[in-house]
């Protein structure tokens, strides 16, 4: 026997025993193959409230009968032929569970209103005719709820971004909602969960919701205060009516935010005091003139309109007091007023002229003129040398008749 045949017999004595491990592996695989349980996904991050799917297929030997299959939250059992517990048969999961699957391969279900106790690992379970399945893997379900992050407070014509956020990453496709003050936003567009303020007004300033669409849940209220300077100083006087020795206050009033605590007050262009009210007591001529107050915040500054204070004495009086304020628009409707008042009584003058002038035209026969001047003499005012008439010449040229005796 040569050298090359005996190490050939021997090389295959040695491979012998290999065959029947590697021949035993492959039968492993393929038994092993046909028993599975697959989830798509495998982790869900479901919002509170929202109804979830999981989707699930599997698969079993031929030959073998489904005999029973359902879902359960416990984790896997240590003896193959104890029972889990189905859910289906839970009365916290009985009326939310449904089965949307088939005896076949599908073993999708839904569970509907998720809440924060949902929070598990799900697995799928069958058993046949001859084995059941028990497999280590399930599907992972999350439940989040979302709340809104904002900054507490912005400043007027600044930008602001507003976060709606969740603990996990949501599975289905999230279209965002916005709310303010429970009504929801539709002239500004969100941008991912995000909602952009540009150039934010006080107007902007409120509580801010959010929400999936197509879902009811809503989250909690945010809310969002938007700082401004004072606008609109007013200044209100007490009392209405003022006697002299009396004391009169001036209030500063004004929209700011956050509210203005600094007040200034000033009498035409000088300082006279600080403080909401200005306080003068024993009112005389000497406290008359224009006032103004400044309101300031920390974002700035604002004068308001002026008023004046017009003390009148009135003759024969008791040197009574009245203080008359005006702004500057009350005391141009008073010129108005004045102007109006004379323009009529040059109207009226001008009618009693006309009417008078009409009483001094002759009459319709123009023969005598009307008395216009009762001081003149009647002669002289009826202007008998003036007349053209044949009865004024018959006058002048036959002398009188003299008187007959009596």
């Amino acid at each position: 026997m040569s050298f090359n045949t005996i190490y050939l017999t021997l090389m295959s004595v040695r491979m012998a025993p290999r065959l029947p491990l590697i021949f035993l592996l492959m039968i492993h695989g393929v038994s092993s193959a046909d028993w599975g349980v697959s989830y798509s996904p495998s982790h869900i991050c479901a919002l509170k409230t929202s109804s979830v799917i999981m989707s699930c297929t599997y698969t079993y030997p031929t030959g073998h009968q489904i005999m029973k299959m359902f879902w359960t939250n416990t984790k896997e059992i240590k003896d193959k032929h104890e029972e889990s517990p189905d859910l289906s048969e839970d009365p916290e999961y009985s009326q939310r569970l449904q089965y949307l699957g088939d005896t076949q391969q599908n073993c999708t279900i839904r569970l509907s209103h998720v809440i924060q106790k949902d929070q598990h690992m799900y697995y799928f379970r069958f058993r046949t005719n001859i084995d059941q399945w028990i497999g280590k893997q399930g599907v992972t379900l999350t439940v989040t709820d979302l709340q809104v992050e904002a900054p507490e407070r912005v400043t007027e014509g600044h930008n602001v971004h507003l976060t709606c956020k969740s603990s996990c990453t949501l599975t289905d496709r999230a279209t965002f909602i916005w709310y303010r003050n429970s009504q929801p936003l539709t002239e500004r567009r969100d941008r991912n969960n995000q909602l952009l303020l540009q150039s934010v007004r006080r107007e902007d300033a409120g509580r801010y919701s959010c929400a999936l669409h197509g879902h009811s849940y809503i989250s909690p209220a945010a809310h969002l205060s938007v700082m401004y300077p004072p606008e609109n100083p007013v200044i209100f006087i007490s009392p209405s009516v003022i006697v002299e020795g009396d004391s009169v206050t001036l209030s500063c009033s004004s929209d700011s935010n956050p509210p203005a605590l600094n007040f200034s007050w000033f009498k035409g262009g000088t300082f006279v005091g600080s403080g909401r009210n200005y306080n003068i007591s024993n009112i005389s001529s000497d406290h008359s003139g224009v006032y103004k107050c400044k309101s300031r915040n920390e974002h700035g500054e604002k004068y308001s309109d002026a008023v004046t204070l017009n003390i009148m004495f009135h003759p024969g009086a008791d040197r009574n007091v009245t203080v008359i304020t005006t702004t500057s628009g009350g005391l141009f409707i008073i010129i108005i007023i004045i102007i109006i008042i004379f323009i009529n009584i040059i109207n009226i003058i001008i009618i009693i002229w006309f009417i008078m002038k009409q009483r001094c035209v002759k009459t319709e026969d123009n023969r005598v003129k009307q008395i216009c001047d009762p001081s003149e003499d009647t002669y002289t005012a009826l202007e008998l040398k003036s007349t053209t008439s044949d009865l004024y010449d018959t006058l002048t040229t036959v002398r009188p008749r003299p008187p007959e005796d009596s």
